[in-house]
């Protein structure tokens, strides 16, 4: 026997804000039947097949330290450049820019920003930037 995961929790001082900011980075959406709405304490969203979901809970303390659980991102339309260009006028903040690191290919590297309030996530270059690592995996 094994599980498998239910959803994704996120600590949030507004719950309803960071599950409307993450819906409009996603393409994801609320349950129309349980609609987040200001003031809600736990706010999921759906990704469009609804297999996977983030659940926004909010918590009286603000985020001290480094995350030790984030999001890595793949773009599905566009590069991994526009991508980064999109958030940060979506309102997230670059908090370190790793696309150059040393002893790896030119450009090859990622992103990692911020969301409104503060937690970690990378953007990494889209399927067409790069070889997929896990083709192996797929039947």
């Amino acid at each position: 026997m094994t599980s498998r995961i239910s959803h994704t929790s996120v600590d949030s001082r507004d719950a309803h804000a960071q599950s409307h900011w993450w819906s409009e980075v996603l393409g994801w959406s609320e349950d129309p039947q349980d609609p987040n709405l200001p003031g809600h304490e736990e706010c999921m969203i759906f990704s469009p097949d609804g297999r996977e979901r983030l659940l926004f809970i909010e918590v009286p303390e603000g985020k001290t330290v480094k995350n030790r659980l984030h999001l890595d991102l793949t773009p599905t339309d566009r590069t991994r450049d526009e991508e980064v260009e999109r958030l940060l006028a979506h309102g997230a903040t670059v908090h370190q820019d790793l696309r150059d690191l040393p002893g790896r290919p030119a450009g090859s590297g990622w992103v990692t920003l911020l969301d409104p309030e503060g937690n970690e996530f990378c953007i990494l270059r889209s399927e067409s930037e790069r070889p997929d690592p896990y083709a192996h995996l797929v039947v």
